[in-house]
């Protein structure tokens, strides 16, 4: 990722599960260079072949462990460390 499009860039992290209407106005909201990253009962969506996940999509480990999702390589599999450094990178976090 270019400097210029972590600037432009926002970090859209998703907690409602994928049968949530606000999960579908998330993926509708997100642009070229976002990353959107799944936490809590979102990441059910890992499972879910209609989800239509974007391909700048992470899930956080503790969550998909939590859910007995763990390992599932559909997503980039992240620490809540590694959410922290995403916020830093993006110049915008939206959570939904």
């Amino acid at each position: 990722m270019t400097q210029e499009q972590t600037i432009q860039a926002t970090l859209h992290i998703l907690n409602k599960s994928p049968s949530h209407p606000r999960f579908a106005t998330c993926l509708a909201a997100l642009h070229e260079g976002d990353t959107l990253a799944l936490a809590e009962n979102a990441v059910l969506a890992v499972t879910d072949s209609t989800a239509g996940l974007p391909r700048n999509c992470v899930a956080l480990d503790a969550d998909l462990e939590a859910r007995g999702l763990a390992g599932n390589p559909k997503v980039q599999i992240i620490s809540y460390g590694d959410l922290v450094r995403l916020t830093a990178e993006h110049s915008r976090t939206v959570s939904w």
